[in-house]
């Protein structure tokens, strides 16, 4: 790798940066050490090495897996062990020449500020690098053993299951897109006591080239789902369990009359968010439950928690914050975390860790699906369901690349026209307006919103009088411009007349906001 890549040097800085900030940041951090993991990419058992060594270097209790893991073990691990600090190295679903570091802190979370400004300090303050020459190695610590043994246990305990009839009345199938999910996911179904899935030969082992996908991520549509859709249409299967390459994120497609149909990110939250309420009022539990989703994802929870009773928290995009928000109030408020969801399916099911977990909620997804073919349904229908009982919520979730920064900011400071916001597109009126950016909210009596202000990242939202919501954003990690757009329609509307509102708004909005033509904005290819 280049200068500006992923390499030994810069994961030494990088390491040495972290390792210092932690020293001053965390009370008797030595002692309570690092964990450190990686995936199945290119370099990123060296990479995970050099990290140990450079916390060695230190004076720090290392723990280093042995082997690949998935990313929830990992995050599992800093609350299960007390760690001062995890890094896991992995570039998640990203392509085959990408890789990354990604950091926990004592609580078991992604860093959020002032702690990742505190890092980056650090980082600039120790870029010389360290002698690591004579630091050994053999002295960190495996926990691989400990971690899966408790991680299976609390996952028990946790995740809402279901107890399997000897003859299932449903197949399904699995694939970790050449990652690392395979025998995690396999152990967790076995503890679990449901039935193994079916394998795809193709991509069942870790493989840093990524021969079948090149973009191994299950979000991207039926596409990348091929390989799996070819082995259930050889072995009857009607679900296909579909993990990204270092397990914490998770794709579902499911068998309908018209063929494969992949569950979108919202729509899998929605299943979810059900079969944990339904558990959960089953246990007879009576700690008050919540609720988590982010800013740009479906507002569906928030309509089952008025009619249910149980209260939803919105938060910024990203785990980073959705994770510190759920732990923040499991340990103040001490309620009960059923499920907490990002629309790019990324899901917590439970409050045994709080970063995103593809392994528990595959063992979700095979418990809901057993049990519903038990009683003569599937999944879609009980999403069907869920919408003639809650509405249907119709969305229009897509993005443009835009690859040049300026050109992103001049089209959101157009939006902003100097405070003159537009209140009406076509026939649609707007009722507030929030701008994270700025710290503006027009639906707060002081004009500030209540999610934490982002002057770094440019983020708009729009709320329609229709009910409507539609939040545009820049990426923080890729050249898009993304928009999420979700009507709700009433009980009782038609699907169809849902769909057609919602089209109709955001063409008039994205048209007028984004003038994709004229920017030159370019769309995704059609799959």
């Amino acid at each position: 790798a280049g200068f500006a890549c992923m390499n030994n040097l810069i994961v030494q800085q990088a390491s040495q940066g972290l390792a210092k900030a932690v020293l001053s940041e965390v009370e008797d951090a030595k002692s309570k050490g690092v964990v450190i993991g990686y995936d199945g990419r290119y370099h990123s058992k060296e990479f995970a090495a050099i990290t140990a060594q450079v916390f060695l270097h230190e004076g720090f209790k290392v723990y280093l897996f042995s082997t690949i893991v998935p990313t929830p073990y990992t995050a599992f691990a800093v609350s299960l062990l007390q760690t001062a600090c995890g890094v896991m190295v992995t570039a998640s679903h990203n392509p085959k020449a990408d890789n990354g570091y990604k950091v926990y802190w004592e609580n078991g979370c992604q860093i959020v500020e002032p702690t990742d400004a505190t890092i980056a300090k650090s980082i600039d303050e120790n870029l010389e690098p360290w002698d690591l020459t004579h630091v050994d190695l053999t002295h960190v610590i495996d926990p691989l053993e400990k971690v899966q043994g408790e991680y299976t246990k609390q996952m028990l305990e946790t995740v809402p299951h279901f107890k399997v009839p000897q003859t299932p009345k449903i197949k399904y199938v699995y694939t970790p897109m050449h990652g690392v999910g395979s025998v995690y996911v396999q152990k967790a179904f076995e503890a679990a006591q449901l039935p193994q899935p079916l394998l795809v030969p193709l991509q069942n082992e870790a493989d840093p080239e990524f021969p079948t996908v090149p973009f191994p991520n299950p979000e991207e549509g039926k596409g990348a789902l091929k390989c799996s859709i070819d082995v259930a249409d050889a072995n009857g299967a009607d679900l296909i369990i579909a993990n990204d390459p270092d397990a914490d994120r998770l794709s579902i497609g499911v068998r309908t009359k018209n063929g494969w149909r992949q569950l979108s990110g919202n729509e899998m939250s929605n299943i979810i968010a059900d079969w944990c309420y339904v558990k959960y009022k089953e246990s007879g539990c009576k700690t008050p439950a919540f609720m988590v989703r982010s800013a740009v994802s479906s507002n569906f929870i928030s309509k089952m928690g008025q009619v249910e009773g149980f209260e939803t928290l919105e938060t910024l995009t990203g785990f980073k914050w959705i994770g510190n928000v759920a732990k923040k109030v499991v340990d103040t408020e001490h309620k009960k975390l059923l499920m907490a969801y990002e629309e790019a399916i990324g899901f917590v099911i439970g409050n045994m860790s709080y970063d995103k977990d593809g392994v528990r909620a595959a063992v979700c997804i095979a418990a809901m699906a057993l049990e519903y073919a038990e009683k003569g349904k599937t999944i879609e229908q009980r999403l069907d369901e869920l919408y003639e009982k809650y509405g249907y919520f119709a969305s229009n979730n897509k993005y443009y690349f835009c690859y040049d920064p300026k050109l992103m900011e001049r089209i959101f400071n157009k939006m902003r026209n100097e405070g003159k916001y537009i209140w009406k597109f076509g026939q649609f009126e707007v009722e507030s307006i929030r701008d994270l950016t700025l710290g503006i909210d027009t639906a707060e009596a002081d004009k500030k919103p209540k999610l934490p202000i982002q002057a770094s990242a440019q983020m708009i939202t729009y709320r329609f009088k229709n009910g409507c919501l539609a939040t545009l954003r820049g990426s923080g990690t890729e050249p898009k411009l993304k928009y999420y757009i979700e009507l709700p329609g009433k009980v009782g509307a038609k699907r169809e007349d849902v769909v057609k509102e919602l089209m109709e708004l955001s063409h008039e909005l994205l048209q007028t906001t984004l003038e994709p033509e004229k920017n030159g904005l370019i769309a995704p290819k059609a799959e």
